[in-house]
């Protein structure tokens, strides 16, 4: 009989001190962890840079566009403007930043036409004309979003039957889009976005 007590003390012991070196052990990993803070930090950042690659990939569209209409390609112009518009339609505004979101909700749907307007036909005439409209809400978005690299915005007051249009570059150097090699450099950059 004692032989088993002593078997059910030792048991005993042995559970005691494996449920104490677990605890500490238990202690000693909490100390290695990240704080909650910076683990949550960190994922926001992930997420965050997640957004911008998607809206990144709206801004690149454009710009792919807008070189197009450097070139009075009519027909690659409507191909990048389709592109513009699958990139558009993968960017969900309920994971945008607070200020993001506000001028995503504005700009959206008017960004949404005159893109999918672009890609419905080969005219140029009538992509540039949609064009300008669709810079001026860009605008406002890269103002707020923030591109990658640093963006000029552009000016050219003979466009759009004179009354001025504006749109976005990732060159310093003006090619006008509205002109392509008729006017190329005609306009100024009037603002430059970091």
């Amino acid at each position: 009989m004692s032989t088993i007590k002593k078997s059910v003390i030792a048991i005993m012991v042995l559970f005691f001190i494996s449920n104490v070196n677990a605890t500490n052990l238990k202690s000693s990993t909490d100390k290695v962890k990240m704080p909650k803070q910076t683990r949550s930090s960190s994922v926001s950042s992930f997420k965050t840079d997640m957004l911008d690659a998607k809206l990144n990939g709206v801004f690149e569209n454009y710009f792919l566009l807008k070189d197009e209409l450097v070139k009075t390609d009519g027909v690659t112009a409507a191909a990048k403007a389709k592109l513009l518009v699958t990139s558009l339609s993968e960017v969900k505004m309920g994971e945008l930043s607070k200020d993001v979101h506000k001028v995503w909700m504005k700009v959206m749907k008017n960004v949404m036409a005159d893109a999918k307007g672009i890609a419905a036909t080969q005219d140029v005439k009538a992509q540039r004309l949609l064009f300008v409209s669709l810079s001026k809400k860009m605008y406002d978005l890269v103002k707020v979003a923030k591109f990658q690299t640093p963006v000029y915005y552009q000016f050219c007051p003979m466009a759009n039957d004179g009354k001025g249009a504006n749109w976005l570059s990732k060159e310093n150097a003006v090619k006008n889009p509205y002109y392509g090699t008729k006017m190329l450099k005609c306009g100024e950059v009037v603002e430059t976005i970091k």
